[in-house]
């Protein structure tokens, strides 16, 4: 890359206010300013954009050996299950005849249904008495027990007026 140093920015910086004069240098810097930015975003855009398509390949590479290997595990599993049912049917076909001599299990059909005792309510309602909110209470925390109605209300909280 180039390498710019102070003195070399001091430099470009001398001529170009002798080139371009004092009035129009600010103008200037800023349009460059501007087209530096402009270049810089371009360069980010183009770096992220590489770098998203490095990691799609990567993500379809990885992709590909999960798929390989699961390919191979249900082989091996679909194998071993056959050799498995193999081996079940030579050890249980020697058993065929052996569980006809063997007890039988007890018939569960004669021991009819299970009775349940009756449901029978509670002699309290202890949802009320759960619920309930001693008079005390409500009156030292302010808890109005009654409704007052519009009139009631006006007459009871209307400021005092004072008379002579």
């Amino acid at each position: 890359m180039i390498d710019l140093g102070i003195s070399k920015l001091a430099l470009i910086g001398v001529v170009a206010l002798v080139v371009i004069g004092p009035e129009k240098l600010p103008r200037v810097a800023r349009t460059v300013g501007a087209l530096l930015g402009r270049a810089q975003r371009y360069v980010s855009e183009v770096k992220a954009e590489v770098n998203r398509t490095i990691e799609l390949e990567e993500l379809k590479r990885m992709k590909e050996s999960v798929e390989r290997t699961a390919r191979d595990v249900e082989s091996q599993v679909s194998s071993t299950a056959a050799e498995f049912e193999r081996e079940w049917s030579e050890v249980t076909a020697g058993l065929d005849g052996a569980t006809a001599s063997a007890p039988s299990a007890p018939d569960l059909s004669s021991i009819g249904t299970p009775v349940y005792p009756q449901y029978r309510r509670p002699k309290k309602n202890f949802r009320l008495k759960r619920q309930a909110v001693p008079q005390w209470y409500k009156a030292r925390a302010g808890v109005r027990t009654r409704a007052l109605s519009g009139a009631a209300r006006v007459a009871r909280y209307r400021p005092k007026t004072l008379t002579r």
